[in-house]
This record gives C-alpha cells, sequence and structure tokens, in this order.
C-alpha cells in the first residue's frame, strides 16, 4: 500500500476539490467501481492511506486498483446522475448489486415503433432510450391479470402481423369483428389513431383512469346519440371492464394522490426492496428487487436503489416514502425532481395514512424475501447445499428429508412449538405441524424441545406426518442439540440432530454437531463503512455475482453460499410458523380473558365486536354507543360490556 499511496501521490495533489465521480481501474484497465464525491481530493485521498480503514469490500477493491480516472461535475445531483449513468455502463463488479428479481417480469410497450407492440419482458432494455416504455415488475399472476384487463379495455392488437408490413395482406381477426382490435390490418386505421389508443394503455398502466373513464363516457354517449349502438355497446362494456377493475383494486389513500412506497427486509444472505405503486389514492402496482447482504446499511441500500431505480421507470410519482432517512435525500430528491420533470418529495412519516402504508410495504417486503429464499437458488445449488449438510454432519446417503422445530413463547407463557418439513430442499406446508407446550412451566426451550420430539417421535410409524426423518434441525446450540440427543438414545432411535446457531448479529452462522463441535459458516469480517452504489442485472449473473461478492468480502465460505441459503430458509420458516401459532394463542387467551366473561357474549358475539374493533383495546375505549352499533350486541349489552371494562365510572342519569 506504501508502494501504491507514493504512485499515486503526486496525481492526487493535481486531483480538484470539486464535486464529481471518480472510476477505480484494475491492471487490465477495466472499471471496477464507480463513485461519487462532494470533494474529489479527500475521498481519492482516502483510499490511499498507508493504513486505509474499510470493510473487507473495500479493502479487496483498494487491492485491485493499478489506475483511476475522474469527471468534475458542477454540483453533487449532477455527481449522482452521472454516477447512474457509469454504472449502468460499466457494471463495475465492486459496485453493491441489485437485480430486479427474473421471475417478475414488465410489461413492455414498444413506443419506439410506428405501430407499438405490447410485450412481455424480463428485463428492462436498451429500446427504452428509444421511447420503449416497461412497466413494472408485476408479481406472481398481476402481469396475466394486467394483459387481460388491457384486452378488455383497449381495442389492441393481440396477433403477430407486423405493421405496416402486412396491412391488407388478410382479412381482420375474429377480435376486430367482436370490437377487441381497431384493426389496424384493414390499413384504414392511421398510424396516430392507433398510437393514440397505445397511449391510453399506457395511461391505464400508469394508474390514470379518471381522463380514461371520462373519454369512454363521452365516446359512449356521441355514438348512442348518433344511434351507432353496437359501436355504444361496446364501449358500455369496455367501461364496465375498467370499473371491475378499479372496484378489485385496494383504496388506500381517499387523497387521490401517487405516490411510491418503499419497504424494505433483510436476511443473512440477502435484501429485499419493495416498491409499492399508488396512483389516484389507489395501489396498483408492486414489485420486488433484491440484492446480497454484504453488511450496507439499509439507508445505502435505499439511497442506491433510488438512484438506480427510478431512471428505467416509465413515471416517476411526486412522492416516495421511505422507511427511514437517507444520507443523501436532498439530492436524490433533486434527482428525481430532474427525472420527472417537476418537484418530488422524499419524506420518511411518522404517523397517519401514509406511515401505515410504509408498515404494508415493510410486510410486503418480509414475505417477498420469504418467497425469495424459500425458492432457492435453482436444483444444482439445492443439491449442493444437501450434499455438504450431509458431508459436514458425517451423514451418509442422501438427506431427503429435514424436520425443523422451533420454540416459541413471551415471557414463558402461551409456549407453543412449530415443526416444519423441507424434503429435496423444498418446504411441505402440508406437513407442518404446531404444539402447544402447556405442560411445562416457565421458559426452557430444551425441555419443551425434548417434550415436542417426544410426542413426535411416538408417532413415526403411522401416517400423521409421513416419513422418518433423515435430520433432526433445532434451534439454538449445545444444550438443545445435547437435550434432543439425549431424548434419541433414550429412545434407542439413530436419527442425527444439529442446532443452528447465530452469532451477535442475529445471523445463521452455523452448525453445531452432535459432538459438540461447531460448523462456521461465515468468516469473521473487517468493521464495515458506508460503500453504496448499486448494478441492476439479470438474474444468472446477479447469482454469480452474489456469490463472488459475499466470498470476497469476509462474509460467507464459497463451498457454503448454498447451504447457507438453505438453513436460513430452514430456521425462518420455523421461526415465523411457531411465532404464528404462539401469537394466535396469546391473542385467544387475552380474547378469552376480557370477553368471555362478560355475561350474554358467546362467541358468535365476541367474534362480532373484534370483526367490527380489531382488538380489546380498542373495545375497551369505545363508548356506549360505538358497542351498540355493533351487529348483534344492541343497548342493552352495550351497556353490560361498556361497565366491565369501565368498573368504576359511575352510572350516566338522564
Amino acid at each position: 500500500m506504501t508502494e501504491k499511496t507514493n504512485r499515486f501521490d503526486a496525481r492526487l495533489d493535481l486531483v480538484p476539490q470539486n464535486p464529481g465521480v471518480y472510476l477505480m481501474k484494475d491492471t487490465a484497465g477495466s472499471v471496477i467501481y464507480v463513485g461519487k464525491a462532494v470533494n474529489l481530493q479527500q475521498r481519492l485521498r482516502s483510499y490511499f492511506t498507508v493504513n486505509p480503514q474499510g470493510n473487507a469490500k473495500l479493502l479487496a477493491m483498494i487491492s485491485h486498483i493499478a489506475d483511476f480516472s475522474y469527471l468534475i461535475c458542477q454540483n453533487e445531483v449532477e455527481a449522482l446522475i452521472l454516477e447512474c449513468n457509469l454504472i449502468k455502463e460499466y457494471q463495475p463488479h465492486y459496485n453493491i448489486l441489485l437485480r430486479d428479481d427474473k421471475a417478475y417480469p414488465y410489461i413492455r410497450i414498444t413506443m419506439n415503433e410506428l405501430y407499438p407492440r405490447v410485450l412481455k419482458a424480463y428485463r428492462i432494455g436498451p429500446d427504452q432510450k428509444e421511447g420503449a416504455r416497461y412497466y413494472g415488475p408485476y408479481l406472481n399472476g398481476d402481469l396475466y391479470r394486467a394483459i387481460v384487463a388491457l384486452r378488455e379495455t383497449f381495442p389492441m392488437k393481440t396477433c403477430r402481423r407486423q405493421f405496416p408490413r402486412d396491412i391488407g395482406k388478410e382479412r381482420p381477426c375474429l377480435n376486430y369483428h367482436i370490437g377487441r382490435c381497431i384493426g389496424p390490418c384493414r390499413g384504414d386505421v392511421s398510424a396516430e389513431d392507433y398510437r393514440k389508443v397505445m397511449e391510453d394503455i399506457c395511461l391505464f398502466l400508469e394508474g390514470k383512469y379518471d381522463g380514461i373513464l371520462n373519454q369512454m363516457r363521452e365516446k359512449m354517449q356521441t355514438a348512442a346519440a348518433a344511434l351507432c349502438f353496437e359501436e355504444a355497446g361496446i364501449l358500455r362494456d369496455r367501461l364496465a371492464a375498467l370499473e371491475r377493475l378499479m372496484a378489485r383494486q385496494q383504496v388506500v389513500s381517499y387523497r387521490k394522490q401517487d405516490k411510491d412506497i418503499i419497504g424494505i427486509a433483510s436476511n443473512e444472505v440477502e435484501h429485499a426492496i419493495l416498491k409499492l405503486e399508488v396512483r389516484s389514492g389507489r395501489l396498483i402496482g408492486s414489485g420486488a428487487f433484491f440484492f446480497p447482504e454484504d453488511g450496507s446499511a439499509p439507508a445505502d441500500v435505499l439511497e442506491a436503489f433510488c438512484s438506480q431505480h427510478y431512471p428505467d421507470v416509465a413515471y416517476v410519482p411526486p412522492q416516495v416514502l421511505l422507511p427511514l432517512a437517507i444520507e443523501n435525500q436532498v439530492d436524490v430528491a433533486e434527482f428525481l425532481t430532474t427525472l420527472r420533470g417537476t418537484k418530488v418529495l422524499l419524506r420518511v412519516p411518522q404517523r397517519g395514512e401514509d406511515y401505515q402504508l410504509l408498515k404494508m410495504a415493510d410486510t410486503n417486503a418480509k414475505e417477498s424475501l420469504r418467497r425469495q429464499t424459500l425458492a432457492g437458488s435453482g436444483a444444482r445449488d439445492l443439491d449442493e447445499a444437501l450434499r455438504t449438510l450431509a458431508s459436514e454432519l458425517g451423514i451418509t446417503g442422501r438427506l431427503a428429508r429435514i424436520e425443523a422445530y422451533d420454540i416459541s413463547h413471551m415471557q414463558g407463557e402461551d409456549q407453543a412449538a412449530g415443526l416444519v418439513v423441507f424434503e429435496s430442499g423444498k418446504p411441505r406446508r402440508n406437513l407442518y405441524r404446531r404444539f402447544k407446550v402447556d405442560e411445562l412451566e416457565g421458559a426452557d426451550d430444551p425441555a419443551a424441545l425434548v417434550h415436542v420430539l417426544r410426542r413426535r417421535l411416538a408417532r413415526l410409524g403411522d401416517n400423521w406426518l409421513g416419513a422418518r426423518p433423515d435430520l433432526l434441525l433445532v434451534d439454538g446450540g449445545k444444550v438443545q442439540v445435547n437435550a434432543v440427543s439425549n431424548l434419541l438414545t433414550e429412545l434407542d432411535m439413530d436419527i442425527p440432530v444439529a442446532g443452528i446457531v447465530k452469532d451477535e448479529k442475529h445471523r445463521t452462522r452455523g452448525l453445531v454437531r452432535q459432538d459438540g463441535s461447531i460448523i462456521e459458516l461465515r468468516r469473521t469480517s473487517a468493521p464495515r463503512s458506508r460503500f453504496s452504489g448499486l448494478v441492476l442485472r439479470d438474474e444468472a449473473s446477479a447469482e454469480y455475482e452474489t456469490r463472488k461478492l459475499l466470498t470476497e468480502t469476509g462474509g460467507v465460505e464459497p463451498e457454503n453460499l448454498s447451504l447457507l441459503r438453505l438453513l436460513t430458509a430452514i430456521q425462518d420458516e420455523a421461526h415465523r410458523f411457531a411465532g404464528q401459532y404462539r401469537a394466535k394463542r396469546s391473542f385467544k387467551r387475552q380474547t378469552r380473558y376480557q370477553l368471555e366473561n362478560i355475561p350474554g357474549v358467546g362467541a358468535v358475539r365476541r367474534r362480532a365486536l373484534l370483526s367490527n374493533f380489531n382488538s380489546i383495546k380498542a373495545i375497551s375505549e369505545a363508548d356506549e354507543a360505538e358497542i351498540a352499533a355493533v351487529p348483534q350486541i344492541g343497548p342493552a349489552l352495550a351497556t353490560v360490556i361498556f361497565k366491565h371494562f369501565h368498573p368504576d365510572e359511575k352510572e350516566r342519569t338522564d
């Protein structure tokens, strides 16, 4: 490092103290990192000190620097825009990798063509610069439903004919005769008229329904007035289809605003960012994005996402809600304003309607991350993980069936256990089982595990849970593993058992064998510092970069990455399943305690009260009139319920 510092000293003295962007290059001249700086000289010097401080990823990058260059910018926003463009151009190895998952496709509208087409795309292509528009990515079956809605609402072509080449070559198809296509193939529909239909489709995908509705109503009334009843009927059906779609969409705000809501969730392997799109107060879509967990702060992830994602979208809303503040929030807001053309606000709501929307986004981010983790990285990686796991635990043969157990309680109350089953590395939800642990007093996880496993192993011979497990996994260390091992010895059963242990950051750290030894899955990494920037890529290259990044930055050994993914999926699923059952038991206990002792309030009325107020607390805070308004309650019973929660309040007299 001293040699490199001396080599760059003279050049560093010449670097200006202006805002700008710098490019780090390796011996082959390839760009390996792109960064931005308020003060170029100060930032570049920080890389070439005698003992540079930073995380393992940063130090690895510095060790590969053979040259650097920089570009001066007028201000920080200009630097942010340039950094974004250069990252897309060079896709540097040491910039954070973020990708939209290949399982979530886009709708592509080829507005760069004379007769635009509606297509499915798995990534944003270079034709976006020429005018093509991309909408999405869409979750699960949302893309199919969106295309069905388009076909019901707009007279768009669905055939493979290319225009203007194929105009007049064949007769119009059935869709034209039933009003589902405007019929550009006949030759009497101008390119301008067809493009107007496609512009309306773009407005539809952006959630701008009001203008489309008004336009359809006007055309329908005009057609009816001109006695063109067939045309009016077609427009009526399209109008009804659009209104049905709007009725299915969730109204999340009665203020007809456009905004994006960003949620974030993380586990041991990767981060998930979930974007909810609200247009005119309606939730019209969502998209999930993933990148590897390398210790970067969530705020850095959010900042990088905003600066790299929004240049690719067809529409930037006037508001973007974030779950937490980011360092360069003002600069990023100005950057988005530049993209939109009018003011864009970046906000972190603390209360109210927008705060509830953020909670919704975070919940969906967690669910997307859970699905992504359970899906794994493909059959080859899954087989590799199972082979590695069997080898590390000294198990001969294939791990066809793994059972994982987790104990959940709240300070010893409402103890519950969850059993999840993975066959060939995939979850089998129909085999999940829940256990009450009422026989034990206090919080004693090892004893609870023994209690649950004794019940489960007693039923190995029946069809209640299927085949004998090849491996038992428990959430815990040596104490839990020893307790289960002793039970297996007592029952004279030869079933391997291992424990999953976490590190100080509550990340999966390794496995505890039955002999007490620990299989370490992570290396100890250097202290981390801020290191941002991201690249949007397809899933195949993203998986490769995930492996390379995690193994180079002191996090995970290369051969352990697939195993870490699998164990994370199993542990998270067991924890979720047990926690859900514990929460359900706790809710039932509290509900019974509060409501069962009220005369006249049976199961039906309890459900009615909870359905209306959502919680015991809300019932206790309601007045008699509000309680009486609940179906099947009435004034007399409302008085009884009110007095139950307010025994010291004097009766009111008229």
